[in-house]
């Protein structure tokens, strides 16, 4: 059974295509196939794993109804799919209006692949747009990512808002799996704070915590995810952590 998580939150670089990338990663060498569905005008799924397309694109899967696993290219992980964006996705949002059904565009093209792959990840853009939306209406599941940083919790009661106007309205199934601590840097007293805050006031956060790391900073600009590019860092355990976190808390069977 396919799980379609979508990685969300308006505030921006909060790690949400960091997570993707990496959890996307951390699941395909167990061995369970995953799409990585870059939902983000910045493209910066598609960047972080390499792949400039001139081909189609998730544009192209919302908009113009191609299909979403025609529209998937390879990455450097066995088992790791990818529908790239590019900046015209932006415009996207502004023909989504006058469509028919426009807050279910993206569920449509992603009913049509469950099966294929056992887990689908959507990189949100950061903002609580008609993309976002679509991405809630379509998915199972939300995780949450969130910086260890001042102010990590603004915003947050607005996403939440918006997380049970969706279960209300468009998509009464959908769960939050979970908020997850990013950036997490232990020699301050500020990320403890900031982690013992979130914990405090969201019961459902994940234990693991991606730490704040040069390492996970640099592997995107060489089109790669922390296990290829530094498999024995601190970043990549911890998104074999998370991986697993993940997988015990689905309904996706895995691969012994």
């Amino acid at each position: 059974m396919t799980t379609v998580i979508a990685l969300a939150n308006q505030k921006g670089g909060v790690g949400k295509t960091t997570t993707a990338i990496n959890l996307g990663a951390a699941l395909a060498h167990r061995g369970v196939r995953v799409l990585i569905f870059d939902f983000d005008p910045q493209a910066n799924s598609s960047a972080g794993l390499g792949i400039r397309t001139e081909g189609q694109t998730t544009y192209d899967v919302v908009i113009g109804g191609a299909h979403a696993r025609e529209v998937a290219v390879e990455t450097c992980v066995d088992g790791l799919m990818l529908v790239p964006a590019t900046p015209a996705l932006a415009g996207a949002e502004v023909e989504l209006v006058p469509m028919m059904a426009r807050e279910f565009r993206l569920k449509r093209a992603l009913d049509a692949v469950r099966g294929a792959y056992d887990y689908v990840l959507i990189d949100c853009p950061p903002s609580l747009g008609l993309l976002t939306v679509n991405a809630l209406a379509a998915a199972d599941e939300v995780i949450v990512p969130v910086q260890c940083e001042y102010l990590a919790l603004e915003g947050l009661g607005q996403l939440t808002a918006t997380l049970e106007l969706v279960r209300r309205n468009l998509n009464s199934s959908l769960k939050l799996r979970g908020l997850l601590l990013t950036m997490f840097d232990g020699r301050t007293n500020l990320s403890q704070q900031v982690a013992d805050e979130v914990r405090k006031h969201f019961s459902q956060t994940f234990k693991t915590v991606i730490p704040r790391s040069v390492r996970l900073s640099e592997a995107p600009s060489h089109g790669l995810p922390i296990s290829k590019y530094d498999p024995a860092s601190r970043a990549s355990r911890a998104y074999d952590d998370l991986a697993d976190e993940v997988i015990a808390g689905s309904r996706t069977e895995v691969p012994a």
